[in-house]
């Protein structure tokens, strides 16, 4: 995942600009690619008779590192999870590869003068895969249920755009009908947003904003589990998971849009592997490798980009530790700079990553969207800290001082199994050997494992990575270092940081929002290192001859659902 100086795939001006032409023709925004099954075209009887060559089956192989931890929309939280959802549920809006919002199950919408409520009309012909319609009530019951406390969704936040949403999420509201998300018909969804948010459009793409079928979900608890339970209403069916070996997906004849999908069966073995991957590629046993979809070997990842057999793509995604703040020694913020300085990121990736990604010092990829035609870093670069060996050994003395302490407590860094993330964490714990005279433990766990104890806050530093799910700044912002934030795993907490980032959230002036989250990145970083950042990714990628429309997305994660092969 992640950028190299690449012009943002689509700044938020376009996007009000889209937005502004949808209200005048909603009509006019139409998914690329698809097909009229009106008939139109066909000239004679003798046409329709023609016997045409029966079409060979069309399959899509490649792998991911574990079983989906979840796939249940309201408890998803990872990139497995989500490259999966991608093709066996449909939102309301649907991002294209570059990441902008298309029509899906809402075929069109509108919103009010002052920008605060949104009106969606619904597609009459989606259906669930047991064959019920798929109704504005549904997506009623399934964003309220999202937000209820006891479903423990790490990923509520993302609904607290909407009326009264934050207030239910935290108990602090008890009745689901003051929500601001109502049905007016079967068709009609009408949304109240606490204030105006121009990418909303964008926002209800994400997955938590996908819809369940409420009497499966309230007939068994783990309906989500298993093939034979789940009931869904994308493109594609799952048929079949064997559990910690391989997910089997078909097409679903009913999707409304089923002419645009063009694989009848999609196969995904899980493999955690890297070599592993990269041998079933040549064996011609998986068609891709990349985009959080498998990983190219890091030994052979500069000389098969160097042969023009993968292609390496930058895009929107960070890679980082995590300092559990809670916890000596790194609820001290020397202690915290002195790790984070110390570190050589430039050589980290020409010696072991070396697929030309970009030293990070924040948080916010290169490619996210800013602000009249400019890129968010090209208004606010990543300049809060600098790499400084001597300072680090310093300010480690003091914050050691600081704690009463002679040496530093034992250290583990966590990551998850995979050669790429133990060869990263290997020349990290050698540099803080090296530079700071401190020995640290490593320890990998398979990664819905690794996902639960990073949760649970079991850690002293654990490895973790963040893509966009949508084209904008605060995705990497409140997201990751809002202080009650799901994703904020290390729980770092400054009030001024959740602040300023509220205060962003209530402008209706762009400018102001975004100078707002860069004072909150600062603060941070330059002043708190609330993680350490290592670099802004990039994806590199293979694909078997004759596939089409299979690419890395804006923000490092496959995009295969319309895909085909010749």
């Amino acid at each position: 995942m992640a950028k190299r100086f690449k012009q943002p795939i689509f700044i938020l001006f376009a996007l009000l600009l889209a937005f502004s032409t949808l209200l005048a023709a909603c009509s006019s925004n139409k998914n690329e690619g698809q097909q009229s099954s009106s008939g139109e075209g066909q000239t004679s009887t003798e046409q329709t008779q023609t016997t045409e060559e029966p079409k060979e089956p069309q399959e899509f192989r490649f792998t991911l590192a574990s079983d989906p931890p979840s796939l249940d929309p309201a408890t998803m939280t990872d990139a497995q999870s989500s490259i999966v959802a991608a093709g066996i549920y449909e939102g309301l809006t649907r991002l294209n590869s570059n990441g902008e919002p298309e029509p899906a199950i809402a075929k069109e919408w509108k919103s009010s003068d002052d920008g605060k409520t949104y009106t969606f009309t619904l597609r009459d012909d989606a259906k669930w895969s047991n064959g019920d319609s798929v109704t504005a009530s549904d997506f009623v019951y399934s964003w309220e249920r999202a937000l209820k406390p006891e479903t423990a969704s790490e990923y509520a936040y993302f609904l607290y755009y909407i009326e009264n949403a934050e207030k239910y999420n935290k108990g602090e509201l008890k009745d689901a009908s003051q929500l601001g998300i109502k049905a007016l018909d079967d068709h009609t969804l009408e949304v109240k947003l606490t204030g105006p948010t121009p990418y909303f459009v964008s926002l209800i793409s994400h997955y938590t904003y996908f819809p369940v079928h409420k009497a499966t979900v309230e007939a068994k608890p783990e309906w989500a589990a298993e093939a034979s339970t789940i009931v869904t209403n994308g493109p594609f069916l799952l048929k079949e998971w064997a559990h910690a070996d391989k997910l089997v997906l078909e097409k679903n004849p009913d999707y409304f849009n089923a002419d645009k999908v063009k694989f009848d069966k999609v196969t995904i073995s899980l493999v955690e592997d890297d070599n592993t991957v990269y041998n079933m590629f040549e064996t011609d046993k998986i068609d891709w490798i990349g985009a959080q979809a498998g990983s190219v070997p890091t030994d052979l990842t500069a000389k098969l980009i160097g042969e023009g057999k993968a292609d390496v793509k930058p895009v929107a995604s960070v890679y980082y530790y995590v300092f559990n703040t809670q916890k000596a020694p790194f609820d001290n913020v020397k202690i915290r700079k002195a790790f984070s300085m110390s570190i050589n990121r430039q050589s980290i990736i020409d010696n072991v990553t070396q697929a030309n990604q970009q030293p990070a010092y924040g948080f916010v990829p290169p490619s996210i969207a800013g602000a009249d035609g400019k890129a968010y870093r090209e208004m606010y670069p990543d300049n809060y800290f600098q790499e400084n060996v001597e300072e680090a050994k310093k300010l480690l003395a003091e914050g050691l001082a600081e704690k009463g302490l002679s040496k530093l407590p034992e250290i583990t860094l966590l990551y998850n199994t995979s050669e790429g993330h133990k060869k990263i964490a290997e020349a990290i714990v050698d540099m803080w050997r090296t530079n700071l005279g401190v020995e640290v433990k490593l320890a990998n766990q398979e990664f819905g494992t690794f996902l639960e104890t990073r949760d649970a806050g079991q850690f002293d530093i654990a490895r973790a990575g963040w893509g966009a799910d949508f084209n904008h700044p605060i995705n990497f912002t409140y997201d990751l270092f809002y202080p009650t934030s799901g994703n904020n795993d290390g729980k770092y907490n400054n009030p001024e940081v959740g602040k300023l980032l509220d205060e962003s959230l209530k402008t209706t002036d762009i400018k102001k929002g975004l100078d707002l989250i860069s004072q909150a990145e600062k603060i941070t970083f330059a002043d708190d290192m609330g993680a350490l950042p290592i670099y802004y990714y990039t994806t590199v990628t293979m694909v078997k001859d004759g596939f089409q429309d299979v690419v890395s997305d804006y923000a490092g994660h496959i995009d295969w659902v319309f895909g085909s092969k010749k």
